[in-house]
Formats: structure tokens, C-alpha cells, sequence
């Protein structure tokens, strides 16, 4: 295999059980793949793998060529909203980024400004995060995730609470960054969600990507 990103073997078992099992996968730059399956199907679970946030217990992740867990812990460039994002109540949802931003500091203030405007929130906006609906608060945690401009882009559950017109604007955003040679990966329950958003699509199921799943 010699795609962007390269899954062999990929296992993992936590107190005993099989979250993953076996999976093997080969995923090239430039495209959104969707990963669809109910909940505790593994879809969280083998993004959580591909960021390094978890090691397998069997197999390897390669990134950009790159082992996850032996050359890099983390790919270099990763753009990452899995679950619900932790930002602090009491500040605006632009200072939360600004705060995350500082860890890096690859960007300055207008970028921040830009992925917020990007994702259709107002960066001026002066209320605190914990006055933000659901919707807006996953509308933050996409701008965080593509406010460095990261090679890889890895959501989960994106449009979770968005409104009709939040999702076309989320839609039309991922096919401009797809466009820009970024790879995507999502995961959704919702079958009619992905077949909009998706150049590829994986079914997955008790920890494993059914036979012959891949769709274009």
C-alpha cells in the first residue's frame, strides 16, 4: 500500500472486548471518505487510532508515511472534532480558538477570524461559549479544526445540531478544502448525510469495515 494514509492489521481491545478488529485500509490525499455505522459500531474509536489518541493493540497507522505511536505520535498536520469539543464556558467562542491557537502558533488573529467566518459564526460575536446553542458550539469546534489549515481533517458526527442552511454551508466548505488537496474523514450515522458529502464511503460494523464496503 502507498496511500496518504495506510491501516494494516489495525486491532484494538480495551479491558478484554474488541473495539476494532482487523482492519485494513489505504486512504489517498485530496478526498473526503465517510465511515457510516450506528453508535458503538468503532467509527469514534478508529478515528481516535488514526490521531493517536489511542494506541492499537494490534497493527500500525501510517500518516504521510509517518507510524503513529513510533515515528510521531500525533500526524503533523491534523485538524481533529471528535465527540464534544472542550472549550471554556466563559470565554467567547473566538478566545477559546485564540487560547487553543497559542499552543502551535502557526496563526495570528485574522485566521481565527476567518475560520470562524468560514463555518458561519461572527467572530465579534461577545458571548460567552456557554450561551452558544448546540448547533453554534459545533460550528466552533469545525472552525478550530480547520482554522491552521491542517493537511488532514478528521470530524466526527460534523453536522450533529446544525440547521438545513448550516449544513449546506459545512458541505460547501469540505468540498473547497477537499478541492485544496486536504483529506477528510467522517464519520455519521445518517446514510443520506455521507452520499451528499463523500468521494468514498466505508460501512462499519462491531469494530470492523464491512466486506466490500467501499462506495464511491
Amino acid at each position: 500500500m502507498s496511500g496518504y494514509i495506510e491501516i494494516r492489521n489495525l486491532s484494538k481491545k480495551i479491558k478484554g472486548q474488541a473495539v476494532l478488529s482487523n482492519i485494513h485500509l489505504q486512504l489517498d490525499r485530496g478526498k473526503i471518505y465517510g465511515f457510516q455505522g450506528r453508535n458503538g459500531s468503532g467509527k469514534t474509536m478508529l478515528f481516535r487510532a488514526i490521531c493517536g489518541l489511542i494506541l492499537p493493540t494490534e497493527g500500525e497507522i501510517s500518516v504521510g508515511g509517518q507510524k503513529i505511536g513510533e515515528d510521531v505520535s500525533f500526524p503533523p498536520s491534523l485538524g481533529v472534532l471528535i465527540e464534544q469539543p472542550g472549550f471554556l464556558g466563559g470565554y467567547t467562542g473566538f478566545r477559546n480558538l485564540q487560547l487553543l491557537a497559542s499552543i502551535k502558533g502557526k496563526i495570528d488573529d485574522q485566521a481565527i477570524r476567518e475560520a470562524i467566518r468560514r463555518v458561519g459564526l461572527d467572530p465579534e460575536d461577545r458571548r460567552k461559549y456557554r450561551k452558544y446553542s448546540l448547533g453554534m458550539k459545533q460550528r466552533l469546534g469545525i472552525a478550530q479544526a480547520i482554522m491552521e489549515d491542517p493537511d488532514l481533517i478528521v470530524l466526527d458526527e460534523p453536522t450533529n445540531a446544525i440547521d438545513e442552511d448550516g449544513v449546506h454551508l459545512v458541505k460547501e466548505l469540505l468540498f473547497e478544502l477537499r478541492d485544496k488537496g486536504k483529506t477528510i474523514l467522517i464519520a455519521s450515522h445518517l446514510k443520506e448525510e455521507l452520499d451528499l458529502l463523500v468521494d468514498e464511503k466505508f460501512i462499519m460494523s462491531n469494530g470492523t469495515i464491512a466486506e466490500g464496503s467501499a462506495e464511491k
